[in-house]
C-alpha cells in the first residue's frame, strides 16, 4: 500500500496486487477486494484504489515501497492503465 494523489483529498490509499497464475485480472476482482476491505477495515483505512502489476523486489525478496511511492508521486496526469481500479468505477 502506498499513497496515491488525489485532486480532492490529496492523497488516497492504493494497492498493489501481485496474482497467482491460476488468477486474471478483472474489474469484479477488484470489486470483491475492495468489498472485503469496506466490510472489515475502518472507513479511514479503506483501500480506493488497487492496481494489478509486478511487484518491484529487493535481492532478499522484500518489496520495494519506495520505488512503488515513486511511480505515484511522478505521475503528471491521473491517468489509468487497464490494471488499475478506483473506488469510484463501482456503484456501492
Amino acid at each position: 500500500m502506498v499513497p496515491s494523489p488525489d485532486p480532492v483529498r490529496l492523497a488516497v490509499p492504493k494497492a498493489y496486487i501481485l496474482l497467482t497464475a491460476s488468477s486474471e485480472v478483472s474489474p469484479e476482482l477488484a470489486r470483491s477486494i475492495m468489498a472485503f476491505c469496506r466490510e472489515r477495515v475502518a472507513p479511514y483505512k479503506r483501500i480506493r484504489r488497487i492496481e494489478f502489476a509486478d511487484l518491484p523486489k529487493t535481492i532478499s525478496g522484500k518489496i520495494r515501497r519506495v520505488e512503488l511511492r515513486h511511480q505515484e508521486t511522478t505521475r503528471t496526469e491521473p491517468v489509468r492503465g487497464i490494471t488499475e481500479f478506483w473506488e469510484e468505477d463501482f456503484s456501492w
